[in-house]
């Protein structure tokens, strides 16, 4: 009897080891809580509809067998503190594959070190500010890191504020003011706009750079000071819907000018928190809710159909999430390991084309160089649009990037 209980006991562990070695596990970090929830819920249940559309196709084929991807979820509820404990929670898994995620870009900078300690393969989307890939670039007083394990799948910084200050350039305005948010990330994008109005030949004057801290509600002082400087346009970058707080500011104090911002402002708890405030407002987008292509109706059937939605809270964030699971995918087939330092190196050297909701992706990355952060980086100028907010939806501000998005889809 007690040899028989052995052996079932046994035979039970070593099924375990092969049912664990036929799964590649990968876990979806961000706010699923907070005010940055709506980036980060979509983002996560874009990656889970391209997991379960993956695994119900029988998995990711290594070898002669297919391996199905588990999940590890965590929300660090947009708290660089907790965003710290996670990444060292999955630093220490032995048996995982990489990470996809982080919102904000606090938890870039406190966490993904200890990713990068390990080794460990991730991904970030959908967001983070540019010191989130900058901190391992060489800098004056010291070399950047020769390895890194840390990708980016978004529309940097430097790619959105080039947009906002050409189009602030371009509709012939001369003096604006830049409003930020007190976070990283706010600080960042304040950065990067003022480094791109100097690239751009100084040709916009700010006459007013103000900033607000989260949960503030009244912008009026801020506001008031860039209406007392003549300003033309708000240049703003935020995260939460504190920047609804400023479209209504900007209503309740008669400024009929133009709003212009990073992707962030597409996000639904803008949208709604503004109400027809926000009509108008402009900012870059890598992908809009809208059925242009068969693989975009697909998406959008999908993700409503999944989740029970008519509208998905941050369609770009959803969008991403998705294409950056079949990325990743597809860097576990070319590897034909789960083995997350094979899948790194894989992702830099991608053989075949990726076919996204958001474009077919062709080599997105390269070997890392610390001398240039966007060999990490999968996104370019060509990949991003504007985009307006119109009655309550994210429509394309240029028709003639619509059109182009529809040719490059039928190429």
């Amino acid at each position: 009897m007690k040899k028989t209980l052995l052996a079932t006991v046994l035979l039970g562990a070593v099924a375990q080891t092969a049912l664990a070695a036929d799964v590649v596990k990968i876990a979806l970090t961000g706010p699923f809580s907070g005010g940055s929830a709506p980036m980060g819920t979509s983002m996560r249940d874009g990656a889970k509809l391209a997991i379960s559309e993956i695994n119900l196709a029988g998995g990711i084929k290594v070898g002669s067998k297919k391996m199905k991807i588990e999940i590890v979820e965590r929300d660090d509820e947009g708290k660089n503190e907790r965003g710290a404990l996670i990444a060292q929670e999955l630093a220490a898994m032995d048996d995982l594959s990489g990470v996809i995620g982080t919102v904000n870009t606090g938890i870039a900078l406190s966490g993904d070190k200890h990713l990068q300690e390990k080794g460990i393969t991730k991904i970030i989307t959908p967001a983070a500010g540019s010191a989130s890939m900058t901190q391992w670039a060489n800098k004056a007083d010291k070399p950047g890191v020769k390895e890194l394990s840390i990708f980016r799948f978004a529309a940097h910084d430097g790619i959105q504020s080039a947009m906002v200050v050409e189009h602030a350039i371009n509709q012939k305005f001369s003096k604006v003011a830049i409003l930020h948010d007190a976070t990283n990330y706010g600080v960042s994008g304040r950065d990067d706009l003022l480094d791109q109005i100097k690239k751009q030949g100084n040709k916009l004057e700010v006459v007013a750079t103000e900033k607000f801290n989260i949960g503030d509600k009244d912008m009026t002082a801020q506001l008031l000071r860039a209406k007392a400087g003549g300003a033309q346009a708000i240049l703003i970058w935020g995260i939460g819907p504190e920047l609804a707080a400023v479209s209504n500011g900007m209503a309740k104090n008669e400024m009929k000018i133009p709003l212009v911002g990073g992707w962030t402002l597409s996000m639904s708890n803008y949208i709604d928190n503004a109400g027809k405030n926000g009509d108008g407002t402009l900012m870059p987008q890598t992908f809009i809710e809208e059925a242009i292509t068969p693989r975009a109706k697909s998406f959008i059937d999908g993700y409503h159909k999944a989740y029970n939605v008519t509208r998905i809270p941050s369609p770009v964030s959803a969008a991403q999430g998705y294409d950056a699971v079949y990325i990743f995918a597809a860097a576990v087939e070319q590897a034909q390991s789960e083995n997350t330092g094979k899948i790194k190196l894989a992702l830099e050297d991608l053989k075949k084309p990726v076919h996204g909701v958001i474009t077919t992706w062709q080599h997105p990355f390269s070997t890392w160089n610390p001398a240039n952060v966007e060999s990490h980086e999968a996104f370019r100028r060509s990949d991003t649009v504007m985009g307006m907010i119109s009655e309550g939806h994210v429509v394309f501000a240029n028709q003639a990037d619509r059109a182009r998005l529809i040719k490059n889809a039928s190429k």
